[in-house]
């Protein structure tokens, strides 16, 4: 009986303590982890967020790339970190959903290892090839691998490349190399040079060489267009498939992270998609903001994990 008194006494007094802790934060610089480098989509969209968010907070949130192991790197790096709310994973479904289920042993479980905190939106991801192919169409793509078979490489510089490529070839009956990067950027280069001829990339690195005719994108993966990229068809549109799954955006804390420091984080993140200009410059990334409540990012990152396992098996994609 003493001995349960002692317990029940320790947690009243644990209360107020964490409540001026929640209270008190932030009161130094916070940490937003992503799973890629420099010049990704992953880099641009967090420090579209992080310079509001340094505003709104009163405290600089720092933008810290980890890359490596599919996005399982900056994941372990904010798992094993103190759940105080100064070190978030601004993660994408690499870290979020993919990488984990394409582990036999997974580093970690998205849906207990971590406290989700906030939804920040979609990415479109584009069918993009090399211009020295003679195909303008998805339609003329799949006729044009088919007609070269052995003879055709696919870049991948992250999870959702490494699904949707694999997909795409068994929908289409397609003999392709998949041949992949540590990032997007250092794909595009051998893109740029015809070394591979096809990739699945974000908007972020590969807009300008577009603009330039230097690359030619043929479909987006979205369900409706982008408004960055108007004339560019959806893979329904282009004549494929719809996929599944999706390429979302959201901040994850350590287990045990105080829930007031998470709802004020959510309103934070909440306050500033909601303004007209973090929009127009997410858009300028090919990225859609979208906001949700903690309940509601928690089950939408639990729902993808499923749907992302199940589109692992379609793609014939299997656990290492």
């Amino acid at each position: 009986m003493r001995k349960l008194l002692l317990a029940g006494l320790v947690m009243l007094l644990s209360v107020p303590a964490t409540l001026a802790f929640a209270q008190s934060w932030p009161s130094r610089p916070i940490r937003f982890v992503i799973s890629f480098g420099p010049g990704s989509a992953s880099d641009a969209v967090a420090r579209i967020l992080a310079k509001d968010l340094t505003t709104s907070l009163g405290q600089p949130v720092v933008v810290v790339s980890k890359p490596g192991a599919d996005g399982t790197l900056s994941g372990i790096e904010v798992q094993r970190s103190a759940p105080d709310g100064y070190t978030f994973l601004f993660g994408t479904n690499s870290a979020l959903a993919v990488a984990p289920n394409l582990r036999k042993s997974p580093p970690y479980n998205v849906l207990t290892d971590f406290t989700p905190v906030a939804f920040v939106g979609l990415n479109t991801l584009f069918f993009t090839v090399n211009p020295a192919l003679p195909v303008t169409t998805m339609q003329e793509l799949v006729a044009y691998i088919r007609a070269n078979p052995g003879k055709f490489n696919a870049a991948t510089g992250h999870t959702y490349a490494i699904v949707a490529t694999a997909l795409f070839a068994k929908q289409n009956n397609l003999n392709l190399e998949s041949i992949p990067y540590k990032s997007e950027p250092e794909a595009i280069v051998d893109l740029l040079s015809n070394r591979v001829q096809m990739m699945v990339a974000t908007s972020t690195p590969i807009y300008g060489h577009a603009k330039e005719k230097k690359l030619r994108v043929l479909a987006g993966t979205t369900a409706e267009r982008n408004p960055l990229w108007p004339d560019v068809p959806t893979m329904v549109e282009a004549g494929q498939p719809q996929h599944p799954f999706e390429a979302f955006f959201a901040i994850v804390g350590p287990v045990g992270l105080p829930k007031q420091i998470g709802e004020r984080m959510n309103q934070a993140v909440t306050a500033a998609l909601g303004k007209p200009e973090v929009r127009e410059q997410l858009q300028k990334q090919g990225f859609l903001g979208r906001a949700m409540s903690l309940d509601d990012a928690t089950a939408y990152i639990r729902g993808q994990n499923e749907i992302w396992k199940t589109a692992l098996k379609d793609a014939h994609v299997e656990p290492q």
